[in-house]
């Protein structure tokens, strides 16, 4: 009895962070220029912002091409990815998980590397005489874009879509306009 309260106690607190996510000012529109697609440097990196507005805001999400993105700063470095997880929509906390610092799908309890993408999932081996659960991963799942600073502004890389991640078709379906159910 007292795991389930402790469980919905847990939920009912990421549910809050969900929702002072999702309600904080910091998103940033398709930055439009006046051919009405975005700001595109000559060396093909998208402007998102300035750094000293994003290091105070640990968070900023952006659209580059009709697909939304969320940059994060944390512990001094920058990272972004795409603002749906690979099962529904992406909102989370971040994490230290084994070392590497993750995003946690509040809904599902997805964990994503910051820096590589990969889902994350404890398990064991069955097989070992007293089976330990260990961090284990399940590939790339998660499209990461890259992020350079230059003279106090943030610029993202777009979109490598010649690979295909887990994460795409869920960008692909919001991008398209389609509603996705939050929740399992």
């Amino acid at each position: 009895m007292l795991d389930h309260i402790i469980l919905s106690l847990h939920f009912f607190i990421c549910f809050l962070i969900f929702i002072a996510i999702w309600c904080e000012p910091k998103d940033v529109e398709s930055h439009s220029s006046s051919t009405g697609g975005v700001e595109t440097e000559p060396d093909g990196l998208i402007y998102i912002g300035k750094e000293e507005d994003m290091k105070k805001s640990q968070r900023i999400t952006a659209k580059i091409n009709g697909r939304e993105i969320v940059v994060f700063y944390h512990e001094g470095k920058f990272h972004a990815l795409d603002s749906r997880c690979y099962r529904k929509i992406f909102a989370c906390v971040i994490s230290d998980i084994d070392g590497q610092v993750c995003i946690v799908c509040p809904w599902h309890r997805f964990k994503i590397t910051l820096e590589t993408g990969e889902g994350l999932y404890e398990g064991i081996n069955p097989l070992e005489p007293s089976p330990t659960p260990k961090w284990q991963s399940k590939g790339v799942k998660q499209r990461i874009h890259k992020v350079k600073i230059d003279n106090g502004n943030v610029y993202v890389s777009p979109p490598d879509l010649s690979v295909s991640f887990d994460s795409d078709y869920f960008a692909d379906k919001y991008k398209n306009g389609s509603e996705l159910a939050t929740g399992k």
